[in-house]
């Protein structure tokens, strides 16, 4: 059945003072007009306000979030006929529009697309797909910090272990050079190396003569001196 009382629609929480109220009411009970359609001469006030309402209505359902900024807006004023103070005139209609006043520039929102809790009621394919891209964009910064704070370490992956590996190339390089220059020096070399290359022994050898070696040296000399491997003479002769 038709309403004892004329009722206004507001969103949960919105209260208005009664002048406000009683204002909203007479606007709407005025009749409807076209925002495709320029209005006649000498309309009042009230129609050109609810004609730019329309218009301004409309270009919000045109867009994908069912908001923009006030100053897109205010940039076809004169190609859409609205008024100077349309900000002022999206203020006085909480019941069509809600302003919010969030970062530099304000924004737009249409009312009627969202619900009591501030979703979409009808969200576009495009918008699901952007803000998912804005939550793997969002995770992977979270992963990077997470990595440079050292919670989840991945070889090969972070910037700083690679700093770390260059660091220690640069340090063994430095430390292979220091004893390069040991080895170049002349003086590592001791006596005992030299004796070695010169003599082929070791020192003390020379000096002393060991009675069993001489025995056996003697018998493979004879005994291949025998068999005609070398020659007949002196022991001498076979080394």
């Amino acid at each position: 059945r038709p309403r004892r009382f004329p009722h206004l629609p507001l969103r949960r929480g919105l209260n208005l003072r009664r002048a406000h109220r009683d204002y909203l009411l007479r606007f709407h009970s005025l009749p409807e007009a076209s925002p495709f359609e320029p209005l006649e001469e000498g309309a009042s006030a009230e129609m050109a306000e609810r004609r730019a309402c329309a218009v301004v209505r409309e270009v919000l359902a045109m867009t994908v979030e069912k908001r923009t900024l006030v100053d897109h807006l205010t940039h076809f004023r004169r190609d859409f006929g609205l008024p100077n103070r349309l900000r002022a005139l999206l203020v006085r209609h909480p019941e069509l529009f809600y302003v919010s006043i969030k970062g530099v520039r304000h924004s737009a929102f249409l009312v009627e697309a969202f619900d009591d809790d501030g979703r979409l009621l009808v969200e576009d394919g495009m918008l699901v797909g952007r803000d998912r891209l804005e939550e793997l964009v969002r995770e992977g910064k979270k992963i990077r910090r997470a990595q440079k704070k050292g919670v989840f370490p991945v070889d090969g992956d972070s910037d700083e272990e690679d700093e770390e590996d260059d660091n220690v190339a640069e340090g063994s390089s430095e430390v292979d050079g220091e004893f390069g220059d040991l080895f170049e020096e002349e003086s590592v070399t001791g006596e005992d190396w030299n004796e070695v290359g010169d003599g082929g022994g070791i020192e003390g050898d020379d000096d002393e003569d060991d009675p069993e070696s001489d025995a056996m040296e003697e018998f493979w000399v004879k005994k291949a001196a025998e068999e005609g491997l070398v020659d007949s003479g002196t022991e001498h002769d076979v080394w």
